[in-house]
């Protein structure tokens, strides 16, 4: 349905330009939006997905174990869609801090999401409120190191911020004046805190990231916290009791149709188009996600098969499988501190599995070795590679 502009036009000056700054109007839209017919099969397609999504982390030994790989995943995904050439394996590498080498820029400001996201969540599971603190919060972990740690890491920003072009007057969008930037996001949280308007939750994450990217509140991070928040809100609305939809991989994957379903949205109010879309990466996304489980689950039990054939060796050997499974990159030394078994018994235990060739050393070093859980790995990295 094309309503027309969804918001207001304001000339002012910045740097020398004079630019036309988009404001846009309140949630949620006018008139309301049509849930009917294929719309409304869609959104339900998309719940039967979540409901498939939540029942399998149900089968999981360890739905932590699933998570954590999910998070990191989703923080290569999103910060790749901001230009970064950071691989989930170098994410994993910096983490694990006997392994140097690994290039500090781009894998920092992952890490950063993975830190931003985690305080998001925990943040809700302990009664704090979805609101703009809470995002503010978010950003301030988001840019807390590397690049962007400039750019007034949690709060809203100051200055006028404008996407594509060189500078505000050849812009390709110039969101709200900043002394907009306050009542704009004040009324993105009335509405992310309205219980009573009969929109669905899965609809009501859409909108906000749409008003979210459109006001751009930060002077950085705007995109990663952007979809972050509606990993938030479908966690904090009970969509899923574990926090495992990110939509970012749909995003990079279709990134001329978002943003010009962006721009749809603010420019002919067209708000279906842009839900059409969503809904479709959501039912998509959360399915994706089901398969993974289901072939991690398979690889998991026909390895630890395959371990419990060694014999005498086998007992060690599933300790340190089991800690592969948590952390599908290790060294030895860290192998031996997750387990509580000594060194050597770690070291015979992974050449056991070197040999079943269930985990490969990745350095080529003889000194400050990296092992990996190479299939697990396999499965986590696709779709991964820097756009």
């Amino acid at each position: 349905m094309k309503r027309g502009p969804t918001g207001r036009y304001e000339t002012t000056t910045t740097a020398g330009d004079a630019v036309r700054a988009y404001i846009p109007a309140p949630l949620p839209p006018e008139p309301p939006i049509d849930l009917r017919g294929e719309r409304q099969r869609l959104l339900e397609r998309a719940l039967l997905a979540c409901g498939r999504l939540d029942g399998v982390t149900a089968l999981l030994p360890d739905p932590d174990l699933f998570l954590y790989a999910y998070v990191r995943r989703e923080a290569v995904f999103s910060s790749q869609i901001e230009g970064t050439q950071s691989s989930l394996s170098d994410l994993l590498l910096f983490e694990l801090e006997e392994a140097p080498g690994v290039p500090f820029d781009d894998v920092v400001e992952v890490s950063n999401y993975v830190a931003a996201l985690e305080h998001g969540l925990a943040r809700l599971r302990g009664g704090f409120p979805l609101s703009n603190r809470l995002l503010r919060e978010v950003h301030e972990h988001l840019l807390s190191r590397g690049r962007g740690a400039d750019k007034q890491p949690g709060a809203f920003r100051s200055s006028q911020n404008w996407i594509g072009g060189t500078r505000p007057g050849n812009a390709q969008f110039v969101p709200p004046p900043p002394y907009q930037v306050a009542d704009c996001m004040a009324g993105l949280e009335r509405f992310i805190h309205t219980a009573d308007d009969g929109l669905p939750a899965l609809v009501r994450a859409g909108l906000a990231h749409v008003q979210f990217e459109t006001v751009h509140p930060f002077l950085d991070g705007n995109g990663r916290v952007g979809r972050l928040l509606i990993a938030l809100m479908l966690f904090d609305a009970g969509v899923l009791a574990q926090p495992l939809l990110y939509l970012s991989l749909h995003f990079k994957q279709h990134r001329p149709e978002y943003y010009r379903l962006l721009d749809a949205v603010r420019q002919d109010g067209d708000w279906e188009a842009w839900l059409d879309f969503f809904l479709e990466g959501v039912a998509g996304t959360a399915q994706s996600a089901v398969d993974t489980a289901y072939r991690l689950l398979a690889l998991f039990r026909d390895d630890a098969a395959r371990v419990q054939g060694l014999g005498r060796a086998a007992p060690n050997a599933l300790r340190v499988f089991d800690a592969f499974r948590d952390r599908p990159l290790a060294t030895v030394n860290a192998l031996a501190t997750r387990t509580g078994a000594s060194y050597p018994t770690v070291a015979r235990a992974v050449e056991a599995l070197e040999r079943l060739d269930i985990v490969r050393e990745i350095t080529g070093r003889k000194r400050e070795r990296v092992f990996a859980y190479a299939q697990y790995l396999d499965i986590l990295n696709e779709g991964t590679e820097p756009l």
